[in-house]
Formats: C-alpha cells, structure tokens, sequence
C-alpha cells in the first residue's frame, strides 16, 4: 500500500477536419501538500461550432478551473470546491456574452460543455456539463460515466441542452465513486466517441500497454479516419496506487480542520514564528509571523475563538483567502498556495508594511489633487481586478485600504465580496443587511438591489471626495437614511468647489456624476471616471466656455461694427 495517490496520464487533442481546433484540455498533478488536500485534476471543454469565440471558452474554463480549484480552501470539501469554482466560471463566461456582440444570441457566445475528474485519495469525483463523456476501464468492461446533455428533436436533429455560459444559472451532474488500482479513466469530446464503438476503444487502449500518450493519440486517429468532422480530444488516467487506509484517515480530518488558539509573541505554530499581534477585534486576530521555513515575513489571520461555533462566519473566512487566491494584482492583498499541511483553520498573506489609507489621510489631511488622482487610480485598477472575475468588492473604505512603503496602495479586506454565482456565500443585501460600511456604501444597497461594478465606483467616488474636501462626506450622513425611492431624489450632493483649494470647479461635475444617487447616471465603467478626473469633458467646457466678449474683446466690437453696417446699408437701400 502506498501513503500517496499515484497515477499515469497520457493525452491528445487534434483540430481534425477544422481549421480551428476549440476543444481544449489540460491536467495537474500537484505536490504536496496539495496532491493530498486537493488531489489530481484532469479537464476537458468542448467548444460549440456555431460560435466563433467558443475556443476562448473553452481554454478559460479549463486553464481557470485548474487554477481556480487549487486556490479554493484546503478545508472545503472537493464537492463544494470545484462546483462553486464552475458556478463563477459560469456567470464570468455568461457575462462575457452579454458585454459583446453576441448578447442577443447565445448560441454565438462564450459558450463551451465542460467535463471534469478530481482523483483524490481513493474516490473519483466526476463533474459533468454538455456531451463530452468520462469512461472507466475495469477489468474488461468500459462503461460511460456521464450522460450526454443534448436533446433530440428528431432522429438527426439535436441541440446541446446544457452548457457552461449558456445561461446564468448551471447545473451540474456531480458524481463520486471508489477507486482501486489498475482502474483506467478515459475523457473524450464528441468527435471521438461518436465516430468510436466503445469495443474499439477498449481494444486501442489495451493495445498501447503502457503508453497512454500513444493510446490517446491513436483513439484520436481512428476516430478522423472513421469519419469525424470535428475536434477531437482524449485523456487517458491510470490509477498505479491508492493511500493506504491510515493516509485517507488523516486526508478526511484536514477537512475538519479546529480553530487555533490565542497566540503570542514568540509562539511557535505550524511551521511559523509569531513575532507580534498586528490587530485584533472579536472576529479574528491579525499576527506578524515568520515562515520558519523560508525566513519570509508574513501576515497570518486566524478566526476569533468566539467565532468557533458560527458556520457562516467560517465559510466567509476560507472564502476570503479564495478570493486572495484568486486575483493577481499590485494592488489587492496576495495569498498564495500551501506548502505544507495545516493543522488549524488560518489564513496567511503577504506583510504589507505601510499604514491605512484612514490613518494617510489623518496625516495628510489637505492633499493636493494630483496625489488624489494617483490614489484613486490606484485603487481603481485593484476594483478592475475583482470586476474582471465577475466579483464586486461591497466594502471599499479608507480602513480597508493600505499604503506600502514604496506608495503602492493594495486593497486588503474580502469579507463582504460577492463573487458571482455564489448566492449562498454573497447574497444580495437587504436594506437592514448592508455588508460594506454604510458612509461608503451605495444608495441601491439600502433599497435592497443587489450591488453592480457602478456601486464599487460609488465608494471609490466617496473616497476621493473626502480626500479632497477634508474628509467630508458629499450626502454627510443621509445616505443610510434614505431607503426608498423618493428620499433618494432627495439627496443634494454639496460641491467641493468653494474658492479656497485650488481643485478645478469641474472636478465637482466628475464627482458629482460618480456619486449619483442612481447607478444608471453614474460612469459606466471606471475607466471613464479615471480618464474625467484628468479631462473636463467637452460638455462641460461647452457649458462653462466665456462668452465672445471676455475671450476677445477686438473681435466682438468687430462683429458688432459690421452687423451695425449691414443693419445700416439695408435700411438706407429700403429708403432708396
């Protein structure tokens, strides 16, 4: 018996008779510790032919569930891990279809079927969506694991009923079963298995031995020589060894993982050094700690004790580290990988070693505007990376905002993002149920609509207001009190421009947009609220241009010498 899950993979894709090959597919086998938190992950995605941007579907859904799965939480189950990674791969593909030309005709979008299978310990975990198929080979018999998702209208007429992108909700077929060495899996899109008798798959997969590489490439060519017209793709796992039952014993404990204790400085925990406290509040405690493996400075998070019995303050804690995962960004908090086994429910992170923007703006209480405008682009480029992934930040505040010691500002708190998709970790708030911090949070929160990138723009906009009218508020507090429609066309911005700083009057017309009460008035991207901070518009500069007279003097007399003229010359030909 082995302590390790031990497999072979052998895999081949051809574009076949098409130009363009949209099928896409990819595997990991990943060291520990994550080979035995995590497991083995083999993908397959299937682009559909009547869109000619499927193949960009197809290789982001399987490059992002590979990465998106091994940045999920060592404690969560493989279940729940890779179905809420495809459920946000879902609404990002759903939403790249609605943003381009394709949005009336879905057919034509970023759409793609998606199988995959997670090895880990000794149980395959099947996730299946479209009519690609997983197979296993056990002693002789080969047997389809997956059912087909395409619906037939008549005896040469079907359509893909189910598909990842196609629509905002998915479904998924989820399936879990044992596995014993010797055991072969098989995944195969279309144009192989529709042109490929299951006995003459079996007999090219027993006729390569042990080369899976070659038996994966020949079920490819019979399937083209047999007639297939499509893009073809296998991927061929062989199980060599199993963990042993001890091994699997403590795999099923790290899934169940306790809370640590109260730390202190000089303790000792987990392979880390703590140096000191950083922060700590009746949710969770912040530490200076070092890696005693590397020497590297890092911050490490761990849930207050207080916080040991509620299940859904812990699942937003794994879920913060996730997102931390997820984004790669100068400018949002980084969280990377495991390297070695935990024994406790923790998060760590990158030391930023710097001060809040909350403390910044104490210390510099008048900043002049083109510090604001680096700030503000700054912390718009960090919200364009959580907006990208079909993420909205919720809680965009001074407090949760930090400056390093080279001027880098990093967005550094996740626990009120909503990740598309993901309805039971980010739901949409209620108007008594607000999730950011209410001086800082959108009108459409307090009626209860759910948040869009314009409510993160909103926060931002109320940052770069305080920093330019001394942390002043641009409604003061009446925000939170308006919770209906009619008290929200109530609201009165206050401009900033009062003749005592040097901030252009226009500056109050791009702030004034950013912060509408209503998010359809506001910048459709933040792009475009950036790019007005450093251009008045030409409206506004048709609006405020000075009359003829101020510009050019001269040349107003003139015009108004020669239309006296003309005036003149008529009346005296009419008297003629």
């Amino acid at each position: 018996m082995s302590n390790r899950l031990v497999v072979s993979l052998g895999q081949h894709s051809a574009g076949g008779r098409k130009a363009v090959n949209q099928d896409f597919h990819g595997a990991l086998v990943p060291n520990p510790p994550l080979l035995g938190s995590k497991g083995i992950v083999a993908a397959l995605a299937d682009g559909i032919s009547s869109s000619a941007v499927s193949q960009v579907a197809s290789e982001s859904a399987v490059k992002g569930f590979l990465e998106d799965y091994y940045a999920t939480s060592e404690t969560w189950s493989v279940k729940k891990s890779a179905e809420r990674v495809l459920r946000a791969l879902n609404s990002w593909l759903h939403a790249q279809t609605r943003q381009s030309q394709y949005r009336y005709d879905r057919d034509r979008g970023y759409v793609c079927t998606f199988s995959a299978l997670v090895l880990k310990s000794a149980t395959a975990y099947l996730f299946h969506v479209g009519d690609a198929r997983i197979w296993r080979l056990r002693g002789d018999a080969l047997e389809p694991l997956t059912e087909d998702h395409r619906v037939w209208v008549s005896s040469e007429t079907s359509y893909l009923g189910r598909a990842l992108g196609i629509d905002s909700r998915l479904e998924i077929d989820y399936r879990a079963l044992p596995v014993e060495p010797g055991d072969l899996f098989l995944l195969t899109t279309d144009g192989v298995h529709e042109h490929l008798a299951a006995a003459d798959m079996l007999a090219l997969l027993r006729g390569h031995g042990g080369d899976l590489d070659a038996a994966a490439r020949a079920l490819v060519e019979r399937a083209l020589a047999n007639g297939s017209d499509d893009n073809l793709t296998a991927q061929v796992l062989r199980i060599e060894a199993v963990p042993d039952g001890e091994a699997r014993e403590q795999l099923r404990r790290a899934d169940e993982l306790p809370l640590p204790p109260l730390l202190q400085a000089r303790d000792r925990f987990d392979g880390y050094s703590i140096v000191r406290e950083l922060h700590a509040s009746s949710r969770s405690h912040l530490y200076l700690a070092l890696d005693e493996a590397t020497g590297t400075p890092v911050a490490l998070k761990t849930p207050s004790i207080d916080q040991q019995h509620d299940r859904a303050y812990r699942e937003r804690f794994l879920l913060e580290e996730w997102i931390a995962r997820r984004i790669h960004s100068p400018h949002v908090l980084q969280a990377g990988l495991p390297e070695r086994r935990r024994n406790y429910l923790y998060s760590v992170t990158e030391l930023i070693e710097g001060q809040t923007l909350a403390q910044w703006m104490i210390d510099h209480p008048r900043p002049d505007l083109e510090t604001v405008r680096g700030i503000v682009e700054q912390i718009a480029r960090g919200l364009r990376a959580f907006h990208r992934l079909e993420m909205l930040h919720q809680d965009l505040r001074p407090q949760n905002l930090m400056i390093d010691a080279t001027g880098t500002l990093k967005i550094i708190d996740f626990g009120s993002t909503r990740v598309a998709g993901l309805l039971e970790t980010g739901p949409a708030a209620g108007a008594d149920d607000i999730l950011g911090t209410a001086a800082y949070t959108a009108p459409e929160y307090f009626l209860g609509e759910g948040g869009t990138p314009r409510s993160d723009q909103f926060s931002l906009a109320v940052i770069a207001y305080q920093l330019l009218g001394d942390g002043q508020l641009p409604y003061g507090t009446a925000v939170a009190g308006a919770r209906t429609r009619a008290a929200q066309k109530r609201l009165r911005y206050r401009p900033l421009h009062d003749g005592e700083r040097a901030i252009p009057a226009w500056i109050d017309e791009v702030l004034k947009k950013a912060l509408h009460p209503d998010p359809y008035r506001r910048y459709e991207a933040l792009s475009e609220f950036v790019h007005d901070l450093r251009h008045p518009s030409r409206t506004y500069l048709a609006r405020t241009r000075p009359p003829l007279m101020e510009r050019n003097p001269v040349l107003f007399w003139k015009c108004v010498s020669l239309l006296l003229a003309i005036v003149v010359g008529v009346l005296l030909a009419r008297g003629g």
